[in-house]
């Protein structure tokens, strides 16, 4: 019957003469058939209304409730004008069961109408309802206001510390559900004093070890929202050492319960680390956990491990690389590379397990573990190099592109401490054609690399890899760094070696970590789908209110995470690093921008011109000027002049004086 199609449709007139039986069931039953036939038989539905508006005025306060919950949900324009005159009496109804869907009735009444529930009063009649001696009856107007509320760009919910006790004074009474709604609304409540905050948040506490895991939810973030209006360090440390009991408590129940609270726990660790601090041991993975389950288990294990347990989450993680699920084995083994680069003190011993990973010789283990190795080394430059040996005596394991990539890499980095490094990368160039960009693009830089540090080994290779990177290639990324190697070593040897060879970036295992304002925002809908997601509310419901965290003289605007990081930006001048370089723009013409599009072509015109004519016959008269490992490396070419295009004026091919002053700045890092 629930099914909307034609031929029960076809059974209204039926219907109507049932509707008038006084059983309750029957009742139940037609009413249900009304609700989801009404639209599309609004006609004969209009026949039904005076049935449901003698049904509200019944001895029995089970029909009056469902006449009314009836009449709500049909979202047809006579039923909608006749509920308000009934709504406003059964506001009053002596059941509080009457009354408390009636207060649902006037958030579906604003839904449907808006105009019609604001002249009609009934939003005010609804709050007075707060006032109602029955705890269910208070907690489900509560839940209609945050409802009205959300859909509503002119009503504000403001909730007094006088109310926001009494309605936390109510919650022992209240169904789990009940609690649900009162907790909710807290979230509307500004704290404009520490204490208060404090003292709010001790008396919902209880709530965190309530059997239902949405009351439970719902109580952690209201306690963590009042933290950030709480000034005593101690009282928040005490808190956060009662909201680890119930995360913890969560991962008894099913898999998808066990999901959310995990989400939420990653969401909660970001925001306050003081939270499970010590119960790393509960995340660790069971035989029969989903495999959804144990990925999230392995996110947390990595936030929680530090000097004090790495040898045991390290024991952990090794188990975890023998299970049968592929990803999951891999997920594992990059858990103990980016260990290596959170605990600086733990690297040997991370280093030393992925070795005894990669002795196992099982391919995806192998790939798996060259490609964190790889970051290792950009985190300690100049140290572990011992262990490069065992990553190329597993050469031939390497059949995926990321892990060709992160071995091209290594090999190019350390060429000058590779014997053989000519002949590795020689053997990676045979394929070159058939490789991926990224294995490409790696390759390229790392041919440039050997040749920089061992000339007379590169010089082979460097002419045929320029020569396809800028000839033979379709990809313009490819294309534009072979052009780019190719001119610093033509023109600029030293300037080469400098940015080529150059500090990297430092890189961190806190790349996951999320944005300060997603971050303070997520921290206020933890138990939310958006915490599942862990993404901004508005990406995943685009009608959803925006809930930020209110201004007043009790907020912690420096413990906040927008604030931390506003902080970190504005120290960075001070660390000497260069301002940003401002690029001038093409020249347009006053006649609009063609004349600016013709300059752009002519230049890259101009270009392809020297590459294809000038660039070939450097190419073609490479000769080195240092030795093995000597300073004053370069390529010349068979002219003194050098060009360059100019990207002021581009229609113009600019020649150089043969004794000008370089500059340096050919690429901005």
């Amino acid at each position: 019957m629930t099914m909307s199609n034609n031929e029960m449709a076809n059974l209204f007139p039926d219907v109507l003469i049932c509707m008038q039986i006084s059983n309750l069931e029957i009742k139940k039953m037609c009413f249900l058939f009304l609700v989801n036939y009404a639209r599309m038989k609004p006609d004969f539905a209009v026949k039904a209304l005076p049935i449901l508006v003698e049904d509200m005025d019944d001895a029995n306060p089970l029909v009056r409730a469902l006449a009314l919950r009836t009449m709500s949900y049909i979202h047809v324009r006579e039923f909608v004008e006749a509920m308000v005159k009934p709504l406003k009496a059964l506001l009053k109804d002596p059941d509080p069961y009457v009354r408390k869907t009636a207060t649902f009735a006037v958030a579906k009444l604003f839904d449907h109408d808006r105009q019609l529930a604001d002249h009609s009063q009934l939003i005010d009649r609804l709050n007075g309802m707060l006032r109602d001696d029955n705890p269910t009856v208070v907690a489900s107007a509560l839940a209609a206001l945050v409802d009205i509320w959300e859909r509503s760009e002119t009503i504000k919910l403001t909730i007094d510390y006088g109310n926001a006790s009494k309605i936390v004074q109510i919650l022992p009474d209240c169904s789990e559900w009940c609690q649900t709604y009162i907790l909710e609304a807290l979230m509307s409540y500004v704290p404009q004093d520490s204490g208060d905050a404090a003292i709010l948040a001790e008396r919902i506490a209880p709530r965190l070890s309530h059997s239902n895991s949405a009351v439970v939810l719902t109580c952690i973030r209201v306690i963590l929202y009042l933290m950030n209006y709480m000034s005593d360090q101690k009282q928040i440390t005490s808190l956060c050492r009662k909201l680890s009991p119930p995360l913890v408590t969560l991962l008894a129940k099913g898999s998808e319960v066990q999901y959310v609270a995990l989400r939420n726990a990653l969401l909660i660790l970001q925001r306050r680390p003081e939270v499970l601090r010590k119960e790393i041991r509960v995340f660790f993975c069971k035989y029969n956990d989903a495999i959804y389950v144990k990925v999230t288990k392995l996110e947390l294990i990595f936030m929680l491990a530090d000097e004090s347990n790495i040898k045991e989450v390290l024991a952990e993680l090794r188990e975890y690389a023998t299970e049968i699920d592929v990803q999951f084995v891999r997920k594992s083994v990059r858990a103990i590379g980016k260990l290596a680069i959170k605990i600086e003190p733990a690297a040997r011993l991370c280093i030393d397990t992925l070795l005894e990973l990669v002795a196992t010789k099982v391919s995806y283990i192998v790939q798996e573990a060259t490609v964190v190795i790889r970051n290792i080394f950009r985190k300690y430059p100049n140290e572990y190099e011992s262990i490069i040996s065992t990553l190329c005596e597993h050469l031939d394991s390497l059949d995926e592109p990321e892990a060709k990539a992160a071995m091209i890499w290594v090999i190019g980095e350390y060429a000058d401490r590779i014997e053989n490094s000519d002949v590795l990368l020689d053997d990676f160039l045979f394929s070159f054609a058939d490789e991926p960009v990224g294995v490409q693009l790696a390759l390229l830089t790392a041919t440039v690399k050997l040749f920089i540090q061992r000339p007379t080994k590169g010089q082979s290779l460097v002419p045929k890899v320029l020569k396809w990177a800028t000839e033979e290639t379709d990809n313009p990324d490819l294309r534009d760094r072979g052009y780019m190697y190719w001119r610093l070593l033509s023109s600029d040897p030293a300037t080469a070696k400098e940015v080529i060879m150059g500090e990297k970036p430092p890189i961190t295992a806190e790349s996951e970590k999320l944005d300060p304002t997603t971050l303070e925002e997520l921290c206020l809908n933890v138990g939310t789908l958006a915490s599942v997601y862990l993404k901004p509310v508005q990406q995943i419901f685009r009608t959803a209110r925006l809930r930020q965290l209110v201004d007043s003289p009790a907020l912690q605007k420096r413990t906040l995470p927008t604030t931390r990081d506003l902080d970190t930006q504005k120290t960075l001048p001070g660390l000497g690093l260069p301002g940003r370089i401002a690029i001038p723009s093409p020249r347009m013409s006053t006649n609009g921008s063609e004349e600016g599009k013709e300059g752009i072509t002519a230049a890259v015109d101009a270009a392809d011109l020297y590459f294809a004519g000038i660039g070939r016959q450097q190419m073609a008269s490479m000769t080195l000027t240092g030795e093995e490992h000597g300073e004053g490396l370069g390529l010349s070419s068979p002219t003194a002049s050098q060009y360059v295009v100019s990207q002021i004026r581009p229609q113009h091919m600019v020649q150089s004086s043969a004794g000008e002053e370089r500059s340096g700045n050919l690429l901005d890092l």
